[in-house]
């Protein structure tokens, strides 16, 4: 199984040209450094960052791996089981290019369950028991039967997903394969969000901490955090031309393993 082809398979099948055009506006925000300004950037990175990548990094004990993977795997079931139960729901997704986006986007999640499975088998550890879910969270929302409340459910298990790999690369960066193919999904996971948060009218990206039009209230804990502008412990505002605004979209901040744990168990009912 090629998780690295997941990246081409979603665009060529499901993301139109000019849905791919303005993903990569995201970037804008490193065009709009003029020369001085990148020469500031870099010269106000902490000492030892450049060297730091050139140092081994030592490899996580494979106990420690097999709970990161799990980790990750209970939040793939999560985002899965919504999925299937979504486009399993007849007249729920309207027919044509949004439901082949789901469609997509959930097979796409089937196979990092069985990625994640057979890894963690080939560990020697125990996949972790699928846990069951309520996505109802005892009767507040009502998704399968809403359309709007589906994709606001989905947007924010999608923006969790991206901050909860992003959050774990460190935990894996001693063992190349496993990370790569943690940083593939999360990709894959970025290309879900951002398509999810266009459909909803909303920029396919984060600005600062702000969850969204339409987006309940207790989602707001997937959002705590991101108004950062400081990376690597300059703050961006200071050495470039672009706005706050224009900084926090260029990145998702991590979010810890306790927070997305709290997150997923207002839907996991055991």
């Amino acid at each position: 199984m090629s998780l690295m082809n997941f990246l081409s398979q979603f665009e060529e099948e499901i993301l139109n040209e000019e849905t791919k055009e303005t993903l990569l506006n995201r970037r804008d925000v490193f065009g709009k450094m003029t020369k001085v300004s990148k020469m500031l950037a870099v010269s106000a990175l902490p000492m030892g960052f450049i060297g730091a990548f050139a140092t081994p990094v030592r490899a996580q004990s494979t106990e420690d791996l097999i709970g990161v993977l799990n980790f990750a795997l209970t939040l793939e079931y999560l985002e899965n089981e919504y999925y299937t139960m979504g486009t399993g729901q007849s007249g729920l997704i309207p027919d044509g290019r949004e439901s082949d986006i789901f469609a997509q986007i959930q097979k796409h999640e089937q196979q990092h369950v069985d990625f994640l499975t057979d890894t963690i088998e080939s560990l020697g550890g125990e996949p972790a028991a699928k846990p069951n879910f309520d996505f109802t969270v005892g009767g507040a929302f009502d998704p399968f039967n809403n359309y709007t409340q589906f994709l606001a459910l989905a947007q924010a298990f999608e923006d969790t997903g991206v901050r909860a790999y992003k959050g774990q690369a460190g935990a894996v960066k001693g063992n190349a394969q496993i990370l790569t193919a943690a940083l593939a999904i999360h990709s894959v996971e970025a290309r879900h969000a951002s398509e999810v948060r266009r459909l909803r009218g909303l920029k396919g990206w984060i600005t600062r901490d702000l969850r969204g039009d339409g987006m309940p209230e207790p989602t707001q804990a997937v959002y705590n955090g991101e108004d950062e502008a400081t990376q690597l412990g300059v703050l961006v505002t200071d050495v470039t031309d672009v706005n706050r605004d224009a900084v926090t979209e260029a990145w998702d901040e991590p979010l810890t393993k306790e927070t997305v744990l709290d997150i997923a168990s207002l839907f996991i009912t055991s």
